[in-house]
């Protein structure tokens, strides 16, 4: 399977209820990364720090010595660079940010690992440090969606589709856009035409999908399916395609297709939803003013999310 870089939630699944929409998605239209660095072209508001992206997945054997590893970089790096780094079996996920000069280092410390010398980072920008401390976790797989048995290191054809033929293909009317995200994160932002499952939580969307596939089959639809970074798309194209269903994954997720397409609001309704301090932000990967508050609104079910956003920054409102 193709090594990608980006990443989705932290914790590889929840997904939730109501959200409340931003301006922006009010107002109406407007595997794997193949550029080392996106941010090669800084927007007018670049500040210090950045943010980077990154997954692959590959057979990884020894977790707890490359955990180690990456924590005795933090500390050498003078804890510089914070995240959120995921270690499995089945390889990498990660997000990580802070001063350009000690994230491109901490970048380079990645690298240093044989199977990861060929990661692949995405970069956004920052007015606010995404991250105030580095975390390192080791799981079981990266992507949980309660399936056993599905891993990321089988190998299946490939579905990828770049963000120039992406454009394209989800204009067609024999296309199902499928939103693979929260509920409260399509709200926020998403495709036009996009369909959303409305699931709570990512281990519900196995059940959605099957639950339409004899339908979109008996249609001769093709599913085209997208993400924040592409790592959840990643782990259930193949699923998906063993369902018996055409299935074709945006390249890089939704900041690659940011990063690729300079006229993205053509394509994308609001914001994007970003699981750091800086909440969300715009089709040029730029962060926005949208708050946490405004993202989960007073939906009981979503005060668990508010609360880890306030826990990620401690200057929110409480």
């Amino acid at each position: 399977m193709p090594a990608s870089s980006a990443i989705d939630a932290p914790d590889g699944a929840p997904t939730s209820a109501a959200a409340a929409p931003s301006a922006a998605a009010s107002a109406g239209p407007g595997h794997s990364a193949h550029s080392a660095h996106s941010a090669d072209t800084p927007a007018p508001d670049l500040v210090e720090h950045q943010h980077s992206s990154f997954y692959k997945f590959v057979a990884l054997d020894d977790t707890p010595s490359l955990a180690q590893h990456l924590r005795q970089t933090y500390e050498r790096l003078g804890r510089q660079v914070g995240g959120n780094i995921l270690l499995a079996p089945e390889g990498i996920s990660g997000a990580i940010g802070g001063p350009t000069p000690a994230l491109a280092a901490y970048e380079a410390a990645l690298q240093e690992h044989p199977a990861l010398a060929d990661l692949q980072f995405k970069r956004s920008f920052c007015i606010t440090r995404p991250f105030t401390l580095l975390k390192v976790h080791e799981k079981p797989e990266l992507v949980a969606f309660g399936l056993p048995g599905v891993s990321g290191l089988e190998d299946r054809p490939d579905t990828h589709v770049s963000p120039q033929d992406w454009r394209e293909l989800i204009r067609r009317d024999d296309v199902v856009v499928l939103d693979n995200r929260n509920h409260f994160e399509f709200q926020l932002g998403h495709f036009a035409g996009a369909v959303d499952p409305e699931v709570r939580h990512f281990r519900d969307f196995p059940a959605y999908v099957q639950a339409h596939a004899e339908v979109w089959k008996q249609a001769g639809k093709t599913v085209a399916m997208y993400c924040t970074g592409g790592i959840r798309c990643e782990k259930l194209s193949g699923w998906m395609s063993d369902q018996g269903l055409a299935v074709r994954q945006l390249e890089g997720g939704i900041v690659n297709y940011f990063a690729q397409m300079p006229d993205a609001e053509a394509d994308w309704l609001g914001e994007c939803f970003v699981f750091d301090k800086r909440i969300a932000i715009d089709t040029h990967r730029r962060e926005t003013a949208t708050t946490a508050e405004q993202v989960y609104g007073d939906d009981p079910a979503e005060a668990w999310r508010l609360a880890r956003a306030r826990r990620l920054d401690p200057g929110a409102s409480s």
